[in-house]
């Protein structure tokens, strides 16, 4: 079982900046590979996917945050980060990670997760 855990979320104006992260437990040094990714979800909608990285190299960014949105991984920490810049109120959401240690390869916002954290919110004022 490997916990995660969010921080950095907060309240700022558009066209600010925030840095997500997300440490993972010790024993997800145990995977060779992983799939991890950025998630978000606003009360009353669909969650929707942010951004995915795999051990592979391989990035995916929703068409919203492309440009603006950067996700990256620090193997040695096994810590994932989202840093956002250039934020716009529709970005307001709870930001969750999540994580797949099998079938890496297939690592997408529909390839599904096995582990996710409980969140951190980001608040973007006009």
């Amino acid at each position: 079982q490997v916990s995660l855990t969010e921080s950095g979320g907060g309240s700022v104006q558009a066209g600010g900046s925030l840095r997500l992260s997300c440490a993972a437990s010790e024993n997800i040094h145990t995977y060779d590979r992983y799939c991890m990714g950025w998630f978000r979800r606003v009360p009353g909608k669909e969650r929707e996917g942010v951004a995915t990285i795999n051990s592979e190299g391989n990035i995916i960014y929703a068409d919203s945050v492309k440009g603006r949105f950067t996700i990256s991984m620090d193997n040695a920490k096994g810590t994932l980060y989202l840093q956002t810049t250039n934020l716009k109120p529709e970005d307001s959401a709870r930001y969750y990670c999540a994580a797949r240690f099998a079938q890496t390869w297939r690592c997408n916002f529909a390839s599904g997760m096995d582990y996710w954290g409980i969140g951190t919110p980001v608040t973007i004022s006009p």
